[in-house]
């Protein structure tokens, strides 16, 4: 039986095999969820900004993640996936700068980070930080196979507690916790432990390792960030294997303007997936 860091080490092998750019181990450094050189960095080679463009694109950030968890996750995911909007005198028109390349995946820097210590009013060290350009966007907690995911879904839900992290958890999309036996388990900001999602893929073993192969791929990742969210009185959700997929289908079905028939059980989630539905529609061409 491997020990966690071992699982640790072949989870980072995993991300680096997908493309995903290794950060290094973080124990030692003093970090916040958004690296601002990187971003900065990213924003003026792909998004042509300058340096005063950016100090306004930096004050809107900042207003966003001042309100607590919900609110500041919630403002922040408008500012990802709408842009920030900026002027930089009264006579320019509204400019929009976007923090990620939703059309074309490869023009966004991804990495991955192990042991990323965070400062709070008690410190916490995730085990793995997903970054895009800079932003922490996923938080991965690992177990050896005789622990149980569980255990790792509530150090999740304990780091978002006020006495510990839980201001790094603003920008943060999917929190995620695996070990080799139960494999890869999901959820979003304040999922409560039995609400976590297991992923489940045609031809995909149910093991911690292919999970992450095909779920935190990076098209996948980004896709199901901007597509598959939502904000629903005061609770952030996130779409199921089985919605994902039904909508997936119904998008091919809906560019060929066809029609067709999304078969769910009772309680399967049906209003849910006409609201992702919904919202793809919307901001596509289609």
């Amino acid at each position: 039986m491997k020990t966690e860091k071992e699982v640790q080490k072949q989870v980072i092998e995993t991300f680096k095999s997908m493309g995903y750019a290794y950060l290094g181990d973080l124990t030692k450094s003093d970090n916040e969820n958004i690296n601002k050189e990187s971003l900065k960095a990213w924003l003026i080679k792909n998004q042509k900004i300058n340096n005063e463009r950016w100090h306004k694109i930096e004050q809107k950030i900042h207003e966003a993640l001042k309100n607590d968890l919900y609110e500041a996750n919630q403002t922040f995911y408008e500012l990802l996936i709408y842009g920030v909007k900026t002027k930089i005198s009264q006579n320019e028109n509204t400019q929009t700068t976007y923090l990620i390349d939703w059309k074309d995946v490869s023009k966004n820097e991804f990495g991955v980070a192990e042991e990323v210590s965070v400062k709070g009013p008690n410190a916490k060290r995730p085990d793995i930080v997903l970054y895009v350009n800079g932003i922490a966007l996923g938080v991965l907690e690992l177990k050896k196979s005789s622990v149980s995911v569980e255990s790792g879904i509530r150090q999740n839900l304990d780091n978002q507690k006020k006495e510990f992290i839980r201001g790094f958890f603003k920008t943060i999309q999917l929190v995620m916790a695996g070990n080799e036996s139960q494999g890869l388990k999901y959820g979003v900001i304040e999922t409560k432990e039995k609400y976590y999602l297991s992923w489940k893929e045609e031809g995909v073993q149910k093991n911690l390792f292919e999970t992450i192969e095909c779920f935190l791929e990076k098209e996948r990742f980004l896709e199901f960030i901007h597509d598959f969210l939502i904000f629903d009185k005061g609770q952030k959700k996130c779409a199921r294997f089985h919605q994902y997929f039904a909508i997936k289908k119904t998008q091919e079905f809906i560019k060929r303007k066809e029609g067709g028939i999304i078969w769910h059980t009772q309680g399967s989630g049906k209003s849910l997936t006409m609201v992702w539905l919904t919202k793809w529609l919307r901001m596509s061409i289609y």
